[in-house]
């Protein structure tokens, strides 16, 4: 009689074990914000102490009161906050002191706002990066993650998207992530102060902001098909991208921050599934989790022109992150649309 084999354990599931069983102190820039305030929930949850820093530019407070009511009490309690600004440099030095461990989510994001306003978005996203750097350093923090962008990859056509090949910058918005890269590298190698870079590509989810000119499509069109309103394609609608559940951006962070393989350490990462769908498949799909959630949409799609500073496709390679983080994405995005639509319906009704 042969005995069963034990079921394996995911490096993910081993390290929030790992975490539950010995706490350390987070700092989440960003924290009152779309990928921020997910983070922040996941770490309470595991039961670790977070320091939080937001500005309130593009977060909410009704993110971190949504997220106080889904943690306990005492975990709750873990969770200090600090109204500033990563431009400060002062802001930036009170809240790593202390920490173990950096999250930087803090920046302004959107190729269409960066193309209207470079110089706040150079301000945040490059002088606020150097200052949350210098901060880390001198705090002697144990790591130092930082949201990277998959924008980074520019007019460079090939697919899928390799970390190692990149083009040249499409937006404002690119050239200050590209710059954040070379800044973590720079002080690698000038104060051996190692970093790690996750290039986003498309995430969404819960506490992504509906709102406003720059909103990202995913929420942007739920809110419109919500409210029965038009949903504007950008183009024929054959345009692609790697869309990501917000959930699997916050195992590579956790992954990210924790490691402890020096192979792994001053990288740049995909943060994606690996697929591509085009903005006509992702219309139908939002179009399909309404109607199973009560809302049914039934106009058609307005195309209108192709927008300045986007690439046509883009999808991402994942088997570094994979090799060398241990990173195993759960959603796809038909699944992640699943999750993200009651919380939409919630929000927006």
């Amino acid at each position: 009689m042969t005995t069963p084999k034990a079921l394996s354990i995911s490096p993910y599931a081993e390290l929030q074990a790992a975490l539950k069983r010995t706490p350390k102190t987070w700092l989440v820039t960003g924290v009152a914000g779309f990928i921020g305030s997910n983070l922040l929930e996941t770490l309470l949850k595991l039961d670790q102490t977070v320091v939080g820093l937001d500005n309130f530019a593009t977060g909410h407070q009704h993110n971190l009161d949504e997220v106080q009511g889904l943690v306990s009490t005492e975990q709750w309690a873990r969770f200090s906050f600090i109204e500033g600004d990563i431009r400060n440099l002062e802001d930036c030095q009170q809240v790593c002191e202390g920490v173990d461990y950096v999250l930087h989510q803090a920046a302004l994001g959107s190729v269409p706002r960066s193309i209207d306003d470079p110089i706040t978005t150079n301000s945040a996203n490059i002088t606020g990066f150097l200052n949350m750097l210098v901060a880390a350093r001198d705090a002697k923090v144990q790591s130092f993650t930082y949201a990277a962008s998959s924008s980074t990859y520019g007019d460079h056509e090939a697919l899928p998207k390799v970390e190692a090949n990149i083009g040249n910058p499409l937006s404002p918005y690119a050239v200050t992530k590209y710059v954040n890269e070379l800044y973590a590298d720079v002080f690698a190698r000038t104060y051996g102060f190692n970093c790690i870079g996750l290039r986003y590509f498309n995430v969404f989810g819960k506490r992504q902001d509906p709102n406003g000119a720059y909103a990202a499509v995913i929420p942007k069109w739920t809110a419109a098909m919500i409210k029965n309103e038009d949903v504007f394609i950008n183009g024929d609608g054959e345009t692609s991208r790697d869309f990501c559940f917000v959930e699997n951006a916050v195992q590579a962070n956790i992954l990210a921050a924790t490691t402890e393989d020096p192979k792994a350490k001053n990288q740049v990462y995909n943060v994606a599934v690996g697929d591509r769908t085009t903005l006509n498949d992702l219309f139908h799909a939002i179009q399909n989790a309404l109607a199973e959630n009560g809302v049914n949409y039934e106009k058609q799609a307005v195309y209108r022109d192709f927008r300045p500073g986007d690439v046509r496709h883009s999808q991402a390679d994942v088997s570094k992150a994979k090799t060398l983080l241990g990173y195993a994405p759960e959603y796809r995005i038909m699944e992640g649309i699943a999750k993200a639509m009651p919380w939409y319906v919630r929000f927006l009704k």
